[in-house]
């Protein structure tokens, strides 16, 4: 988007939940267009954020802001009330008060919880959420759907599956096995590596976002109250799911990290953790039918492209690649 001239303000509150020094390295590469203008604030906080939309007037708004991670949500609620929550309906508010033409947020395929059916399809039930995390995504849409409900807002909710790529969350797998095995320490396997994941490379997800932007949301006229359709509405609503449509199992991953690296894993096996689904796998035809575009990096390609980052990022090199003991495995 700055590439191509458009103005973009962007807000975060930079908080410690991961290292700030990573965030802020992140920044001063945005900072280097003239296009760009950082707000460091809290959408949480009510007057701010009002304060921010009225000085603003920003047509189009991408809410990706939240507090992420399942498991941190079991062990601190509130950060995910107060982000989540109280922080999007303060930008559901800031949209509905400043004629905001189209709002896109990041949902999360969290959403789909104790579903067993795949793959995960907009139109399927999401109510029964297994973590506090994908609860406020879910009720984020809710929040959401009301809004565009009583005042004609168009809201797109995009849920993501399992987002990867350079730049990364530190609290993100991908992330922790590449630390871990590239200092020599173990890994944690959660339930014996029996999981799956739905990996969808960062540029993907990207793509997507922008194609959407320009697509606001319009009302189903298909739409009946008596057959009530989960991803549309009477109102201009739409959800889509953002994935690689190519779940893989977390060996096959470890694998590819131990290539790209070129070291093995020492692995620890432990058992399922609390909030963890056994497998996510997207059903993207609802996007590809209405943008013309699916996310298709090959999680090889993906994988290879995190390492070198990492490994850049840290001024560390690969060890060797095709290590003998990483190709025997």
């Amino acid at each position: 988007m700055l590439a191509a001239g458009v103005q973009v303000v962007g807000v975060d509150n930079v908080n410690d939940y991961y290292c700030t020094r990573l965030k802020r390295a992140r920044l001063a590469e945005l900072l280097e267009s003239k296009h760009f203008h950082f707000i460091e604030m809290d959408l949480a906080e009510r007057a701010t954020s009002s304060n921010l939309f009225e000085s603003c007037q920003a047509p189009r708004v991408v809410h990706l802001a939240a507090q992420a991670g399942v498991r941190y949500s079991i062990d601190n609620p509130q950060a995910y009330i107060d982000s989540n929550l109280v922080g999007f309906a303060n930008v559901l508010e800031g949209c509905r008060q400043n004629g905001v033409e189209h709002l896109v947020y990041a949902s999360s395929s969290s959403v789909y919880g104790a579903n067993a059916r795949v793959p995960f399809s907009e139109h399927h039930s999401t109510d029964h959420p297994v973590s506090l995390y994908a609860a406020t995504k879910r009720a984020g849409e809710l929040l959401a759907h009301s809004y565009s409900h009583l005042y004609t807002l168009p809201v797109t909710g995009l849920r993501f599956f399992t987002v990867y790529g350079p730049w990364g969350r530190p609290d993100m797998a991908l992330w922790k096995f590449t630390e871990a095995i590239t200092a020599g320490r173990p890994i944690d396997v959660y339930n014996h590596g029996q999981m799956r994941r739905d990996f969808t490379y960062v540029d993907d997800i990207v793509e997507g976002i922008c194609r959407v932007i320009d697509l606001p949301a319009g009302p189903n006229p298909h739409w009946s109250a008596d057959a009530p359709d989960p991803a549309t509405s009477s109102a201009p609503f739409r959800t889509y799911n953002i994935g690689n449509h190519e779940p893989v199992e977390l060996e096959e991953l470890i694998t590819l990290l131990e290539r790209a690296i070129g070291k093995p894993a020492i692995r620890r096996q432990l058992p399922m953790q609390p909030g963890d689904v056994l497998a996510t796998f997207a059903d993207t035809k609802d996007l590809q039918r209405d943008t013309g575009f699916r996310p298709r990096t090959p999680i090889a390609v993906g994988v290879r492209r995190f390492v070198d980052w990492f490994l850049d990022y840290h001024g560390m090199s690969p060890t060797g690649r095709n290590h003998p003991a990483v190709n025997a495995s």
